[in-house]
């Protein structure tokens, strides 16, 4: 007669807990690499914005706080669809100043943050602040990061 082995409940009970137990650990690592990854990606796009300030600025002795259309830096996130869920990029970037407009002073990205959580920017004769913004967790702390003339980028508010 031949014995046939198999898992007893408890066995598979313990592997459950020990898969448990493993996710639980995991899985925050996961969104925190997550998160740091959506960050890179701001200084990525700030720092493009910058090499189209400059190049802007050795044309017209000035910066710029129309990124795109007349008379602007002819920069806009690369892949940009007209704003909001459809893009491919996480933040806002750009320029809040009186009269903006999107698609022109900012750009909206997929986590859909206002123009407003920028905060303070310009861009005038002698220099410029640009920023990027989103709320990545979706708990109303919004991250932001901004970029100036010297190519300077900061972590102005930290939203992780």
């Amino acid at each position: 007669m031949k014995s046939q082995k198999a898992f007893t409940l408890i066995e598979l009970m313990i592997v459950m807990a020990i898969m448990a137990f493993l996710a639980g650990i995991a899985v925050p690592q996961y969104f925190q690499y997550q998160l740091r990854a959506r960050q890179a990606e701001a200084g990525m796009i700030l720092a493009s914005l910058h090499t189209a300030q400059q190049a802007y600025f050795a044309e017209n002795g000035k910066y710029s706080s129309v990124l795109n259309g007349d008379q602007g830096l002819g920069w806009k996130p690369e892949g940009y669809r007209g704003g909001g869920a459809d893009e491919n990029f996480y933040y806002t970037y750009g320029f809040n100043v009186p009269g903006a407009q999107e698609g022109v002073h900012y750009f909206t990205g997929k986590l859909g943050a206002s123009r407003d959580s920028l905060g303070q920017t310009y861009a005038d004769q002698t220099g410029f602040v640009a920023k990027a913004a989103a709320d990545l967790r979706g708990k109303n702390n919004v991250d932001v990061w901004q970029i100036d003339e010297s190519r300077k980028i900061s972590h102005v508010q930290n939203g992780i």
